[in-house]
């Protein structure tokens, strides 16, 4: 991957600093109510009440600073913190009717600053704004996403192969047999690799890659999650396989895919992978793929 420029470093600085005072965000008192950002967005991301431990890694928050947070907010009567008869180690928060009533108040007070910060734009520049917000917004995300290479036995690997089969059994006309996976021994180690992706810490993505035969690979199981699609991850996760493959000494990866899997087999074909007569056998493949990869050394 191409090395970050210094020019791409101080735009995104540049529209950060004036982003955070354009909005607000640098004042103690955040749409002119009597908190700062940090507490205003805690009440709004609370909702109907979650353990403080899934607001932490939510909102990527030490343990202490969350905790002081919660606290003045108590203080303030806007919420309410209680620990669980079944399980004493968890902290729940939730609003108090105070507290609903102050989150209407922000929500409304959010909205007219929008709306004040868009109504000099004209129709036309207000659409280019949101669409250019949209392809931001896709780009930062993908940007802070991980991809971790893993056993193909843990634990991350085995659940995005549960959800990867669950979701293609809806979309196979014909369903889809859970035993078509990839052993875990397949995709560890010499055999292969196995990467998932991450997103604050939550597994949305992953791709197999085994050995088909000497100098060969054969990649499987590439799935995104429904929520973290049209990022480009599926493409980044492919990536990652092809490079798993090279390090394997492999010259060719080749893959199949469904019929159904239109969307698949589109992105395959702009990576440079071309349609092949069958390699093999599969009961849940109609198009066959490969790509030769550049020589690694």
């Amino acid at each position: 991957m191409e090395p970050v420029s210094a020019a791409d470093i101080a735009a995104l600085r540049r529209f950060n600093r004036y982003f955070t005072r354009r909005i607000g965000a640098l004042d103690d008192h955040y749409l002119g109510q009597d908190r700062p950002l940090g507490e205003a967005r805690l009440l709004f991301e609370i909702g109907d009440g979650l353990p403080l431990r899934e607001l932490r890694g939510r909102l990527a928050l030490d343990a202490g600073y969350l905790s002081r947070m919660a606290k003045a907010l108590e203080a303030q009567g806007l919420v309410r913190l209680t620990v669980p008869a079944h399980d004493t180690r968890l902290r729940l928060i939730e609003l108090t009717p105070a507290g609903r009533i102050e989150v209407e108040e922000q929500h409304r007070r959010a909205d007219a600053l929008a709306a004040g910060l868009l109504d000099t734009l004209t129709a036309p520049q207000r659409t280019e704004l949101t669409r250019a917000l949209a392809t931001t917004q896709r780009l930062l995300r993908l940007a802070g996403i991980t991809v971790a290479l893993v056993d193909g036995a843990a634990e991350d690997a085995r659940a995005c192969l549960d959800a990867y089969a669950a979701d293609i059994d809806t979309r196979f006309p014909e369903g889809f047999d859970k035993t078509d996976l990839v052993r875990p021994e397949e995709v560890t180690g010499d055999a292969g690799a196995f990467f998932v992706a991450y997103e604050e810490g939550r597994p949305v993505a992953c791709g197999a890659l085994r050995t088909l035969e000497p100098g060969i690979g054969e990649i499987r199981h590439v799935w995104v999650h429904p929520d973290a699609r049209r990022l480009g991850l599926a493409r980044r996760i492919l990536t990652e396989l092809e490079h798993a493959a090279a390090a394997h000494d492999f010259t060719v990866v080749r893959l199949d895919t469904h019929a159904t899997l239109t969307e698949a087999q589109a992105m395959y074909r702009a990576c440079g992978y071309t349609e092949i007569p069958a390699y093999v056998d599969h009961v849940y493949a109609s198009h066959w793929f490969e790509k030769r990869l550049p020589d690694a050394h």
